[in-house]
């Protein structure tokens, strides 16, 4: 409607009850509202908006520029108006372009699509924000492309594929919508208007706010009711729906429900409904609950990760309903034959199993069967050494508070550096990686582990000698052995008694390795295997070995520390003396092989080397007197285990 506050307006209804006046002359001889803003319209690229409406029908809107098809016209699936609200003639005959602004929320009144065309009594208009973006390009028209166009399908009545304006070509929905991918609120970017008509903001400040951009134009005052509920936010200004949907249009990022959707939403229900209904009775009321709770989170998941890597629109509301609804009726039915099975597993093992096994019994009645699986795994020995001579020292009462005092941190070291404990032999520990569950690095926790255990034993033999509370026989040493290879783990034993355990020849191997760490002088003594996992570990070779059982000589190592001490210049010119010596030795250079050791030690206090240096000196004088002759192959028989 024309503006009420024109001058000449306002002259008028002055008149009429104060009659004619200079002052009234002056108001006439002002300048028109509507006129300016006419002028102002002409002058520049303007969209206007109108609204449409479904009561009543009225004159039929022309567009600015034509929509032109690719396919027949798609107007039967586009939302359809019978009455329009347009501006003055004044201002419509002068813009460059117009568009419908009308906005229709889902079922719950949230805006989430935004109308590109419409019909009014069957003729396509384009919405404020696609006529928006043509005036921009200053293009000539909207190409709208329908499910009958060349190399479309649709199937019945054609609908809307996609909208070209310009250099831009917008994916809608069947009916012409674009789904809204709302942005977070900028608020620098919304102007107040009343920094432009105040003269708030500088003719500067203006041309870099508004210059080659597309400016909207709207109100958000409660009485013009222009507000709408967005997926983002309750109250949200009309115009913005316009504005995100340029933004988008311009980006190229789109919503897409793709045509396949309906379909995988439907064929995800039926099949994961299939699924879990035949495997609920076999998995029991838990696990099926597991079992449910992976699946929706797969479907959820699925329609997020779609959605954050492409934009697409998929609904997990009718799957996961379907597979909730199948897990109800799925468990009623399985629940009581579960927790009948549960109450005969405990009748029948309770009395000759520990608490812990039943349980996992019961939890996997599967693991009932004897035998287990081959893995990679890697072994560890622990070993009290003297340990027949602190118990002479001992009663039976202090033995176990002191293997209570030693083992407990050792494990608590084990535990921490992912290891499965096997077992207690008395003093011993058996320990394993890789087992039950993977551990790509079983190698290096094994190696890290058998360090820290070493470290640790020191402080405590600093820390329990002094407490008189706990019985601590001096200077405790262990030893370790440390193997890798294939294993045989799982619950092993008899029919009466089970056992998760591992057994093969690494096992075999691990034990005797740690009764050599007592014959070299050493803490730590790995095998072969193990050693080629290890390369940034500091590792010296001890010697060529055939253990106790075995035909095939084995090359130990004794494992001296980290990869920090591996790069320190000490370890590294002690190690080099060491090889150089092993060199000698190996070729029956005594006098060689004695200069090195002579050498070294000025160096071996510091590593612990010692007594290895002192045997290898005893063996150079035993061949001295008797040499091996030239058939020696350097292979040392251990006679003890």
């Amino acid at each position: 409607e024309p503006d009420r506050t024109s001058p000449g307006r306002i002259a008028a209804r002055l008149q009429r009850t104060n009659g004619n006046s200079p002052t009234l002359a002056a108001l006439r001889a002002l300048p028109d509202n509507d006129a300016t803003l006419a002028a102002a319209i002409a002058a520049a690229p303007v969209t206007l908006g109108y609204f449409l409406g479904r009561e009543g029908r009225g004159p039929t809107v022309e567009p600015k520029a034509g929509l032109a098809m690719a396919g027949a016209s798609p107007a039967g699936a586009v939302q359809a108006f019978s009455s329009a609200i347009e501006p003055l003639p004044a201002f419509r005959d002068g813009a460059s372009g117009s568009g419908f602004v009308s906005l229709i929320g889902d079922r719950d009144g949230i805006i989430r699509k935004a109308p590109l065309i419409a019909s009014q009594n069957g003729r396509l208009l384009p919405s404020l924000s696609l006529d928006a973006l043509r005036t921009a390009q200053e293009a000539g028209s909207v190409i709208v492309k329908s499910t009958s166009a060349s190399g479309e399908f649709g199937g019945g009545a054609a609908q809307v594929v996609s909208l070209k304006v310009g250099g831009f070509e917008v994916p809608t929905t069947p009916a012409g919508e674009l789904w809204l991918y709302f942005t977070a609120p900028h608020p620098a970017r919304t102007i107040p208007a009343w920094k432009v008509l105040t003269g708030a903001m500088s003719p500067a400040e203006m041309r870099a706010a508004f210059d080659g951009r597309i400016v909207f134009i709207g109100s958000g005052a409660a009485g013009l009711r222009d507000l709408i509920a967005t997926p983002l936010r309750d109250r949200e200004v009309g115009v913005m729906v316009h504005t995100q949907a340029v933004e988008q249009m311009i980006l190229g990022r789109y919503l897409v429900r793709p045509d396949w959707a309906s379909g995988l939403e439907r064929s995800l229900l039926l099949a994961l409904g299939l699924i879990l209904a035949l495997v609920l009775p076999r998995l029991g009321a838990m696990r099926g609950a597991v079992l449910g709770a992976i699946a929706v989170g797969g479907i959820m998941a699925g329609s997020w990760g779609a959605f954050l890597q492409y934009q697409y629109l998929l609904d997990p509301t009718y799957p996961v309903l379907g597979l909730l609804a199948v897990y109800v009726v799925g468990t009623g039915v399985t629940f009581y034959r579960e927790e009948r099975q549960r109450a005969y597993i405990h009748r029948a093992f309770d009395r000759y199993l520990s608490p812990e096994l039943v349980k996992r019994i019961v939890d996997d009645p599967g693991q009932l069967e004897l035998g287990g699986e081959v893995r990679e795994m890697t072994v560890l020995f622990c070993d009290i050494r003297r340990f027949s001579a602190i118990s002479e020292l001992m009663g039976p009462q202090e033995i176990i508070r002191f293997l209570i005092a030693f083992l407990t941190p050792m494990c608590d070291i084990l535990l921490a550096r992912k290891a499965t404990i096997d077992k207690f032999i008395g003093d011993a520990i058996l320990a394993f990686w890789n087992a039950p569950l993977d551990d790509p690095d079983q190698h290096a926790n094994a190696a890290r582990g058998a360090l820290e255990m070493v470290a640790r034993l020191e402080q405590m033999n600093d820390v329990m000698t002094a407490q008189s509370a706990t019985p601590w026989p001096g200077d405790v040493r262990i030893g370790i052995g440390l193997n890798a290879g294939p294993c045989c783990v799982g619950n092993m034993g008899s029919a009466q008694r089970l056992s998760y355990s591992l057994i093969g020849d690494t096992v075999n191997l691990a034990s005797r390795l740690e009764g050599l760490t007592k014959y070299y002088g050493v803490s730590i003594v790995i095998g072969a295997a193990l050693r080629q996992h290890l390369p940034e570990f500091a590792i010296l070779p001890l010697d060529r070995v055939r253990v106790v059982g075995r035909e095939a000589p084995e090359q130990v190592y004794a494992l001296m520390g980290s990869e920090d001490l591996a790069l320190a210049p000490a370890f590294r010119r002690i190690e080099a003396m060491h090889r150089d010596m092993l060199a000698a030795y190996a070729a029956q250079d005594w006098t060689l092989a004695r200069a090195w050791i002579a050498a070294a030690a000025p160096h071996v206090a510091q590593f612990g080397l010692g007594p290895l240096h002192t045997l290898y000196a005893e063996r150079i004088t035993r061949f001295e007197a008797q040499p091996p002759g030239e058939g020696w192959d350097g292979v040392f028989a251990a006679a003890e285990k």
